[in-house]
């Protein structure tokens, strides 16, 4: 089986998770649940749940915890992007090449679709407690998902960013590349220090995959920098350019194109050496990351 054969079938996998886990009666809120389904339906990589698939193979492999959590980072990487494409962060009215939440249902539905996935998403990582043979291992995992998505992850990174934007705060390099760090690598890291948490690995394993992940993740930022300067629409599904149009720094307007293209080798190649070191099925892992390095969307 090819590489992209593979994926094809991991991102279905993915996508059928999905549609279970959101098959659910919500009574008189069932409009809210549908602009969920919307906001997680969409044409997304799912490359979060399915580099923690791929990490977990690098260990024992498949977990009865697994999809509860692939799952649920999804979940909570969807929520992220409701509320980043709003009128009181980014504006964007497309995203994967359709119109985001808010333009479909308004801001208040997509406020709320937002705080019903995060919500959700914690709801079906608790479920894997009702399979688990280890509870204190799931906790672990579990731990790890609400620290990289909250204050100390994710949404801190967002925040800087947003503060920088709003209140013309010059970007530099220290806090360009804690946003990177935290805004996207963040969620990458939980995704795959959980995939290997699940697949049994030993703590320093689990930080080594933390270190992997980190290169990983700002790798694919600056990479995403990179094609809002060279991509087009129809490659994206969102419009390009609009980090210049706004006035936005990012790494390719501090650092240029040139150093932007050599750090996402230099990134790509350190994530690469790390997870060579472990033993395990580590192929799929290793070409996908190699895949994103030279990606145009």
């Amino acid at each position: 089986m090819s590489f992209h054969e593979d994926l094809s079938l991991r991102v279905e996998k993915v996508n059928n998770l999905l549609e279970s886990v959101m098959k659910v009666d919500t009574g008189l809120s069932e409009y809210l649940m549908e602009a969920m389904r919307y906001s997680v339906y969409g044409t997304g990589k799912r490359l979060r749940p399915i580099l923690m698939e791929a990490s977990a193979e690098l260990f024992r492999g498949d977990a009865p915890e697994l999809p509860y959590f692939m799952a649920a980072i999804e979940l909570i990487h969807s929520y992220s992007l409701v509320h980043d494409d709003m009128p009181c962060i980014d504006n964007d009215e497309y995203r994967r090449g359709r119109k985001t939440t808010h333009a479909v249902y308004g801001e208040t539905t997509a406020l709320l679709a937002g705080d019903g996935l995060l919500n959700f998403a914690y709801e079906t990582a608790a479920a894997a407690f009702n399979d688990t043979k280890d509870p204190v291992k799931t906790a672990n995992a579990l731990k790890i998902l609400a620290r990289k998505a909250g204050i100390f992850g994710m949404v801190g990174g967002q925040a800087v960013d947003v503060h920088c934007e709003k209140n013309n705060d010059p970007l530099t390099q220290e806090k360009l590349l804690y946003i990177h760090e935290n805004k996207t690598a963040a969620l990458i890291e939980a995704a795959m220090m959980i995939g290997a948490v699940l697949g049994g690995a030993s703590q320093t394993d689990v930080k080594k995959m933390e270190e992997a992940a980190s290169a990983i993740g700002i790798a694919f930022q600056i990479r995403d920098d990179i094609l809002d300067v060279v991509g087009t629409f129809e490659e994206l599904g969102k419009p390009i350019g609009s980090d210049a149009d706004n006035d936005k720094d990012t790494y390719v307007t501090l650092f240029g194109f040139d150093k932007a293209k050599e750090d996402v080798q230099m990134y790509s190649d350190k994530a690469l050496s790390i997870i060579e070191s472990f033993g395990g099925d580590k192929e799929f892992l290793l070409k996908l990351v190699e895949s994103l390095i030279s990606r145009n969307k």
